[in-house]
């Protein structure tokens, strides 16, 4: 005999789920899986160098130190380079075919199989990446991409818990991004930070010199800006259409702004999929002449039931974000479980005046002196070349040209990893060279290598028609001197 619901069930819950979203959910879903290829990618291309066997901070060593509770992931039960290859490429395999949209072609429980197992392949990568992964976008992809294992598929309407879930998260990125301004460097408030920070970010991209450049003015306007819509906006995410789409609406474009004026590696890009949450998707749909509403059946009982535990948990983790928050010992992106599940997120407290560069160099000469010819190497993404046009890479993320950054701001950021680096460079390790842009010892390795601290700034509009140069550059000091390998 088969039980039937009673006839108020489904009276009960036709809340739970909104037709309208179909398409919001749609280009969200598929966006999400894109930024995952690009982190599956990142990580299948640069993880020799960095955590390999023979990498900078080799995973093995790492878990031999680090017990699974602190990092859970596959890597904790067994390591070897060509395991986390096939691991990343097959991550990447699966997120290009979510992204082409095999989850919408399944059923409920395989879509939400497929996104579970991206979460757990990247969770997995992340526990092992050390310092390499330790930023915010690393969080923040986890947590929205465990989010979307509860978004369902075609199989049925968007569960309004999840959007509500997805705009919390927008709301904590955004906020959370805002009050660290406000309670941290001075120049946010007097608003004059961007006086500095397009010159000073990690990575400049190839609009970055003239955004320095604008007027002071505009600078300030753009300041101000940056606070309506990180300490404004996100609050109109949780009220009815039109107007919490309108604040999607703003956040989308002032992301895009960034996306424009440097490289964040898929922060930016993620935060713009999560807003999508927020959009009224039957209005987008009856612009494009699609149907305004999908015509899915309703859920079925188990999938409810899990969706409604996931939104219990992300209320009770929630805890601690908010806690940090309203805390005037705010800390930036954090993660508050081995899990990264509900973080707190901010960026750019303080910002720096000026921006300091490490600068590496070889030569093949045996003996060093003072007419010894020193060859730089070159960077993919991290200035150095002072007539080169700063590239645009993000989503993608330059991992170790990233850290140069923190480098150059002390060396206490590149104790654990630049002493392997060199070494790396003193050997000819071509995982290592791969790395970068341009190596100047193509035929052997140099027999010396050196790391030197320049001053850098953007030129001036006339420095700029006189050189052709983007950057100029002054010498400060030595970072590294000389070092040679030993010779038993």
């Amino acid at each position: 005999m088969r039980l039937r619901a009673p006839e108020w069930y489904g009276y009960a819950m036709e809340w739970f789920t909104v037709s309208g979203y179909w398409l919001s959910r749609l280009v969200l879903q598929r966006a999400l899986a894109g930024v995952y290829l690009v982190a599956f990618l990142a990580a299948a291309l640069q993880f020799r160098a960095l955590i390999g066997e023979r990498g900078m901070l080799p995973v093995p060593r790492f878990v031999r130190h680090v017990p699974f509770g602190r990092a859970p992931g596959v890597f904790q039960l067994h390591y070897s380079d060509r395991f986390f290859a096939a691991w990343a490429w097959a991550g990447a395999a699966l997120a290009a075919a979510v992204a082409a949209g095999a989850a919408d072609a399944v059923p409920l429980w395989a879509a939400m199989a497929m996104w579970a197992a991206l979460w757990v392949m990247y969770l997995s990568i992340v526990n092992v990446g050390q310092t390499w992964y330790g930023f915010g976008w690393e969080s923040l992809l986890l947590e929205a991409g465990f989010l979307a294992v509860f978004l369902g598929n075609a199989r049925t309407d968007p569960p309004v818990l999840v959007l509500w879930l997805m705009r919390w998260l927008v709301f904590r990125v955004e906020f959370g991004a805002g009050l660290i301004k406000m309670r941290g460097d001075p120049c946010w408030r007097d608003l004059t930070c961007l006086y500095y920070h397009h010159e000073t970010q990690p990575m400049p991209g190839p609009l970055s010199w003239f955004f320095h450049r604008l007027p002071r003015p505009l600078h300030r306007v753009e300041t101000a800006a940056n606070h309506i819509a990180q300490l404004v906006v996100p609050v109109a995410l949780f009220t009815p259409q039109p107007v919490a789409s309108t604040a999607a609406a703003v956040i989308i474009c002032t992301q895009l702004w960034l996306v424009a004026s440097g490289n964040f590696s898929w922060l930016n890009w993620l935060t713009i999929v999560m807003a999508l949450a927020a959009v009224d998707g039957s209005a987008a749909a009856e612009l494009f002449g699609l149907p305004a509403h999908s015509p899915a059946p309703p859920p079925p009982g188990w999938y409810e039931g899990l969706v409604i535990a996931a939104t219990a948990l992300v209320a009770v983790l929630s805890w601690w974000p908010v806690r940090n928050m309203l805390s005037r010992q705010q800390r930036m992106n954090m993660s508050f479980n081995a899990f990264h599940l509900v973080n707190t997120y901010g960026a750019f407290g303080s910002i720096n005046r000026r921006r300091y560069e490490v600068v590496v160099e070889g030569t093949d000469e045996e003996r060093i002196g003072p007419d010894t010819v020193w060859k730089e190497y070159g960077f993919k993404g991290k200035p150095g070349d002072l007539r080169r046009l700063p590239r645009q890479y993000a989503p993608y993320h330059l991992r170790l040209d990233w850290m140069m950054w923190f480098a150059g701001i002390s060396p206490a950021y590149a104790e654990p990893w630049f002493g392997p680096f060199v070494e790396r460079l003193l050997t000819g390790d071509r995982a290592t060279l791969r790395l970068l842009r341009h190596n100047p010892f193509p035929g052997a390795p140099p027999t010396h290598v050196r790391a030197r601290l320049y001053l850098y700034r953007f030129t001036t509009w006339q420095e700029r028609r006189e050189s052709g140069a983007w950057w100029h550059r002054t010498l400060r000091g030595e970072f590294l001197p000389a070092v040679a390998l030993r010779r038993d």
